[in-house]
């Protein structure tokens, strides 16, 4: 199952990228914040008053040493559970090429990624996520 997870492969559904990506990558930033914050204080960036906190992004621009290793960690099944979305929704895997535009790039995904639903029937990349061997499964 934690292969499965952390290397994805075929076509996965909206609802396992919310809850089995986002939700953990959320959580697991938190925890390894709350870390390195406890553990690590000197290496954790302090912000105080107008030191360029921003309020559209309250988030840390850089971490600690934990925060680090588990970033770079979760950059493969990030990656991988993009490119799976994607090609739920019959896209390739060169759609990520949309994190270079600024501002706009990433709402593309997004929106492309978490709101929109994936091709109904089998395309290039496989069947719907629960209908055979050929969706993403965790379960392998």
């Amino acid at each position: 199952m934690a292969g499965s997870w952390y290397l994805p492969r075929g076509r996965i559904p909206r609802r396992r990228w919310w809850l089995g990506y986002v939700v953990a990558f959320v959580l697991l930033g938190l925890l390894t914040t709350w870390v390195d914050r406890t553990w690590f204080p000197d290496a954790f960036p302090q912000v105080r008053g107008d030191d360029g906190f921003d309020v559209l992004w309250p988030f840390p621009d850089t971490g600690g040493p934990v925060t680090a290793v588990t970033g770079l960690l979760l950059l493969v099944p990030n990656v991988g559970a993009l490119v799976c979305r994607l090609h739920d929704r019959d896209h390739s895997a060169l759609w990520l090429l949309w994190f270079l535009v600024p501002l706009v790039g990433w709402l593309v995904l997004v929106v492309t990624v978490g709101f929109l639903r994936g091709t109904p029937g089998a395309n290039q990349y496989g069947r719907p996520p629960g209908t055979g061997s050929e969706g993403a499964s965790w379960s392998s």
